[in-house]
């Protein structure tokens, strides 16, 4: 890409954050509670407060809303709480630690404490296993095995 193709299109960009930030979506306190919230366009994984295509067709209109209901005077969490009854619990970017989503935080964690026990478990066992004598041989299965032994040798010579 030619360098003048380069210093334009960063022009327009700049121009277009700061078209952003003078109109009250990107303001910092949009993008804090834009950080709690997920980004469901489908093109990427981040949240409202950090989507940085410019034109999203999910973060622009939450951001124009949550800027106006910031305007209105709500808090944080309320206006969160509208987000979801909107959305559903996808919008949130970090599950609620209660109910079944505690549960999946905290399986990973439990999976690899119990599968440390049984390896520990498993090791403790070899170790108190004794290092045994050999096992008593009957003595006329040992003749019987001698003798032929003896006799096929015998062969050889």
């Amino acid at each position: 890409m030619p360098k003048w193709k380069t210093s334009v299109t960063a022009i327009l960009l700049a121009v277009a954050s700061i078209a952003q930030e003078s109109s009250g979506i990107m303001s910092p306190d949009t993008k804090r509670v834009g950080g709690h919230l997920a980004c469901l366009c489908g093109a990427c994984k981040n949240t409202i407060g950090d989507c940085a295509m410019l034109e999203c067709s999910y973060c622009k209109p939450k951001r124009e809303k949550i800027a106006a209901l910031q305007a209105e005077g709500r808090s944080d969490q309320s206006i969160i709480d509208a987000v979801v009854a909107e959305e559903g619990r996808q919008a949130l970017a970090v599950p609620p630690t209660e109910g079944f989503t505690l549960l999946a935080w905290t399986m990973p964690y439990a999976a690899i404490g119990f599968g440390l026990i049984v390896i520990w478990l498993f090791v403790r066992s070899l170790r108190r296993r004794p290092a045994g004598a050999a096992p008593e041989i009957d003595q006329a299965v040992l003749n019987t095995y001698q003798e032929r032994i003896d006799k096929d040798t015998a062969n050889l010579d």
